[in-house]
């Protein structure tokens, strides 16, 4: 049997990252980038002209009028995106870039709790090496049974509180604008 070749078959990896640009009434319009999240270098380079970063970021608005808290709750999915840039352009285009951390481990991966970390580019590094560290200590302590899951979660969600003040939310990826959804589907992640 062959192996499946990814490109082949029309997957592709990607350094997936959001792109929202504050409104005048202080909403966002957000957009997407495939490879925008790997090393947070759109904070230098969206500008008034052109605003996509010379295309590396996508035209077309996946969805408008939207507040920063609906933002990470119902798009920007842990498991997916790996940064997070708010755009300013009624300040000459200031951008605050986030790096986007999944506090879950494998066999998770229906599961949306993330934490947006406000950082520097240059600081950028330093920030994925300490958390893949404390995520990767804490996997070994789980493993060998000192601590659940749980007990887990809740320490890497305290220390990335605690220490880099990040915005801990839950992602649900059924839309608040979806009819079939209900208070009983988000409570049940």
């Amino acid at each position: 049997m062959q192996p499946i070749d990814a490109v082949s078959v029309g997957w592709t990896m990607g350094h997936r990252a959001l792109v929202a640009y504050r409104r005048p009434d202080w909403l966002y319009d957000l957009q997407y980038s495939h490879w925008g999240g790997e090393s947070l270098s759109f904070t230098d380079r969206i500008t008034a002209e052109p605003p996509c970063a010379n295309g590396a970021i996508e035209r077309d608005v996946l969805t408008d009028s939207i507040t920063r808290d609906r933002i990470l709750t119902d798009y920007l999915d842990p498991c997916i995106h790996e940064a997070l840039y708010l755009v300013t352009p009624a300040a000459e285009h200031a951008v605050d870039s986030f790096r986007v951390c999944w506090l879950e481990w494998g066999g998770g991966w229906d599961s949306g709790r993330g934490a947006a970390v406000a950082v520097e580019p240059a600081d950028d590094r330093a920030l994925r090496v300490w958390f893949r560290s404390t995520k990767t200590t804490l996997a070994d302590v789980i493993e060998m049974g000192a601590l659940s899951r749980r007990a887990a979660q809740a320490y890497l969600e305290a220390r990335i509180c605690d220490e880099l003040d990040a915005a801990v939310y839950t992602y649900d990826d059924v839309p608040a604008t979806d009819p079939d959804r209900t208070d009983a589907s988000r409570s049940d992640r």
